[in-house]
C-alpha cells in the first residue's frame, strides 16, 4: 500500500509539471472563446483528457508490447495470480522501458540544445549556443542505444527506434502547435470558437504522451498509472481555471520538468540494461528536482520584486 501511494503521488506530480506548459496554452486560448465553449472544455474536455486519452494510451502501449494478451488481462494483471500473464508483462518490460526512455531523453536533449529558455545554470546557455551540434549528439545517442540493444536483443533495438521515431513525430506537432497558439492568442486567425476547442483537445492529447510514457519509469501497473495520471490531469485543469497566473510566475518550472524527464529517461534506459532500480527512485527524483526548481523560481521572483521596489 505504501509503495502504491508513493508511486501515485510521484505520477501525479510528474503529470502536473509535464502539463504545465499545456495549461498555460489552454488558458491563453480559452480567453478568446465564449463561455459556452469554455464550459464544454472544462467538462467534456476533462472527460476526454482523463478517461479517453490518458485512460486508453497506457493500455495501447502495453498491448502493443504484449499483443497476445487481451486488454482485460493487461488491466487485471496486478490483481490476479496468472503466471502466464505476469510472465508476458515482465518479458515486455525492457521493451517498454527502452522505447519510453529513448523518447524521454530525446525530449530533454531537444529542450537543452534547441529551445530558448530562462537559464538557471551557465552550462544551459553554453549548450544552447552550440545548438548546431544537436543532431550530431542525437546521431551518436541513437547509434549507441541501437548498438547496445542489438547485443542484448534485436527487439530492444526496434523498441528504441520506435521511441525515437515517436519523438520526431510529436516534436514536429508541438513546434507547429506553438506557432498556432501564438496566432490564436493574438486573434490573427479566422478559426471559430469550436475549432479552437477542437485544437486544444488535439494539443492536450499530444502533451499527455510525455506524461504517459514517463509513467512507466514509476511503474508498469496500469491501474496505478491511470490513478496517478488521472489525478494529475484533474489538478492541471483546476490550475488552468484558477491559478494560471501563479504557474506563469514559476519561472524555472519548465526547467524542472525537463530535467525530471531527462533523469527518468536515463533511469528507464539503465533499467533496461540490468540496473536494479528501487520503486521509490523515480518519485524521489521527481520530488527533489521539482523542489529545487520551485525554490529557485521563488528566489528569482523575490529578486525581481526587490528590483521593482528600487
Amino acid at each position: 500500500m505504501i509503495e502504491a501511494i508513493i508511486t501515485i503521488l510521484g505520477l501525479c506530480v510528474f503529470e502536473v509539471i509535464c502539463s504545465a506548459d499545456n495549461a498555460i496554452v489552454n488558458a491563453h486560448v480559452l480567453k478568446s472563446v465564449g463561455p459556452k465553449q469554455q464550459k464544454f472544455f472544462f467538462t467534456w474536455g476533462l472527460f476526454i483528457a482523463v478517461f479517453i486519452v490518458r485512460g486508453l494510451l497506457p493500455f495501447i502501449i502495453v498491448w502493443l508490447a504484449n499483443s497476445s494478451l487481451g486488454l482485460h488481462e493487461i488491466f487485471m494483471a496486478p490483481f490476479t495470480n496468472d503466471a502466464l500473464v505476469a510472465g508476458s508483462l515482465e518479458k515486455s518490460k525492457p521493451i517498454l522501458l527502452l522505447g519510453g526512455g529513448s523518447y524521454l531523453f530525446l525530449i530533454f536533449l531537444s529542450w537543452l540544445f534547441l529551445e530558448e529558455k530562462k537559464y538557471v545554470l551557465k552550462i544551459e546557455r553554453f549548450i544552447y549556443r552550440q545548438n548546431v551540434w544537436f543532431y550530431t549528439w542525437v546521431s551518436i545517442y541513437i547509434t549507441t542505444i541501437v548498438y547496445f540493444s542489438i547485443k542484448v536483443d534485436p527487439i530492444l533495438a526496434l523498441a528504441a527506434t520506435i521511441g525515437i521515431s515517436f519523438f520526431f513525430i510529436t516534436d514536429g506537432f508541438k513546434q507547429n502547435a506553438e506557432k498556432t497558439e501564438k496566432e490564436l492568442s493574438s486573434g490573427k486567425t479566422h478559426l471559430g470558437d469550436w475549432s479552437k476547442i477542437l485544437y486544444l483537445e488535439v494539443l492536450d492529447a499530444s502533451f499527455s504522451i510525455d506524461g504517459v510514457v514517463g509513467a512507466f519509469a514509476f511503474t508498469t501497473s496500469i491501474p496505478l498509472i491511470l490513478i496517478g495520471n488521472g489525478l494529475g490531469a484533474i489538478i492541471i485543469r483546476e490550475i488552468t481555471i484558477k491559478g494560471i497566473n501563479k504557474i506563469s510566475e514559476l519561472t524555472f518550472l519548465k526547467n524542472g520538468a525537463m530535467y525530471s524527464i531527462g533523469f527518468l529517461g536515463i533511469i528507464m534506459i539503465l533499467e533496461t540494461f540490468g540496473l536494479e532500480v528501487p520503486f521509490y527512485l523515480a518519485p524521489i527524483v521527481t520530488f527533489m528536482v521539482l523542489g529545487v526548481f520551485l525554490y529557485l523560481s521563488k528566489r528569482f521572483k523575490g529578486r525581481e520584486e526587490e528590483v521593482l521596489k528600487i
